[in-house]
């Protein structure tokens, strides 16, 4: 467990300090002071100035801060804009700021594209060709056979087998439009998903896992990219499975919960070498960084996104939004974030015990 601890914390870091590392950059590029620059929460454990900026280490190893100049205090007060100069947050140009909040997010996709590129190159990746039929299945009725290659679902073009997987687990029994390839002949086909007593969940009754192939130096780069997009594609999915009222509250995962999918991540991987150990966490890596710049963009208070809805409006109004409201909007969602974080926290813990 401690290794598997020491891992998360790795890839927790690398994570979170790009993130920050997207927004210090381009608030520094744009001519933003960036006053603080924190690694970790809680108390400072060491400090040291650069220019205009101070780098802490704190104490709790999560989490990570890139505090502007001009920025809300953590009570929700608004700085007086009449002692900021030009370099400050609120007084940088509205496109300036906007582009220095989609850093971070950024640059969680632009990490998950590096990780996913470099798993391409050494794992290859799975064409979407099917492999086998499932008996009596929709598949069969509607004529699939094993060889032919998937090229769309519902209009969605298909670049990685699992992405017909993911698919295929979140169906709750809508019929699929599938455009499929046998030779020179394209056609579609239509399926409706049949449910299994047994499983709980529909199935269209594709077997196996695609025709997994090894890429050429081209192919890495075009694949690793289908490969974040996958990612990209998983995630939306999740969420929308949320906003539908479709999950449970184990569906829901903190960083404690995270160190238990790293542990048996680690347990499983090890037997095959510390390559496949290696490749099992930038996998990881590459669903954690994505999924963070996602989340980050949501339009919730206390979250990039949050930030971002305000300065669009102000882009749209041609004004600010009060600060005074501002401050009140961030600090009720913080809350209500810290609230959550509680229930998360507990709810990973039970899962050690089970």
């Amino acid at each position: 467990m401690l290794v598997s601890i020491l891992i998360f914390l790795i890839i927790f870091s690398v994570i979170v300090i790009g993130h920050e590392f997207g927004h210090y950059a381009v608030a520094r590029r744009s001519g933003i002071r960036v006053n603080e620059f924190d690694i970790g929460m809680g108390p400072t454990l060491v400090k040291w100035r650069r220019g205009e900026t101070d780098f802490c280490i704190k104490l709790l190893p999560v989490g990570g801060a890139c505090i502007f100049d001009g920025m809300l205090d953590v009570d929700g007060k608004a700085a007086d804009l009449q002692q900021m100069d030009e370099h400050s947050f609120p007084n940088a140009s509205v496109g300036a700021r906007i582009a220095t909040v989609l850093a971070g997010p950024f640059a969680n996709f632009l990490i998950g594209l590096v990780f996913a590129t470099v798993i391409v190159s050494f794992t290859g990746t799975d064409l979407p060709v099917v492999q086998s039929i499932m008996e009596d299945s929709a598949a069969e009725e509607a004529g699939i056979l094993p060889g032919d290659t998937i090229l769309k679902l519902n209009g969605s073009r298909i670049h990685v087998y699992r992405e017909v997987i993911l698919a295929s687990m979140m169906n709750d029994g809508e019929p699929f439009d599938v455009e499929l390839q046998r030779g020179d002949e394209k056609f579609t086909v239509t399926l409706t998903p049949k449910y299994s007593e047994e499983d709980q969940r529909y199935y269209i009754g594709l077997l196996g896992s695609g025709e997994y192939i090894r890429c050429t130096p081209l192919q890495v780069f075009q694949y690793g990219f289908y490969e974040a997009e996958y990612w990209v594609k998983a995630t939306f999915r999740s969420l929308a499975t949320i906003f539908q009222g479709k999950f449970q509250k184990d569906d829901l995962m903190g960083p404690v919960g995270v160190v238990k999918v790293v542990d048996d991540t680690y347990t499983e991987a090890k037997p095959y070498g510390m390559s496949v150990v290696v490749l099992s966490f930038m996998n990881l890596a590459t669903l954690l960084s994505i999924n963070l710049g996602i989340m980050n963009l949501l339009p919730l208070p206390a979250l990039d996104g949050g930030r971002l809805l305000f300065l669009i409006l102000e882009a749209i109004r041609g004004k600010k939004v009060s600060p005074e409201k501002e401050g009140m909007v961030t600090l009720a969602g913080a809350l209500a974030l810290i609230v959550l974080m509680i229930f998360v926290l507990f709810n990973d813990i039970s899962r050690f015990f089970r």
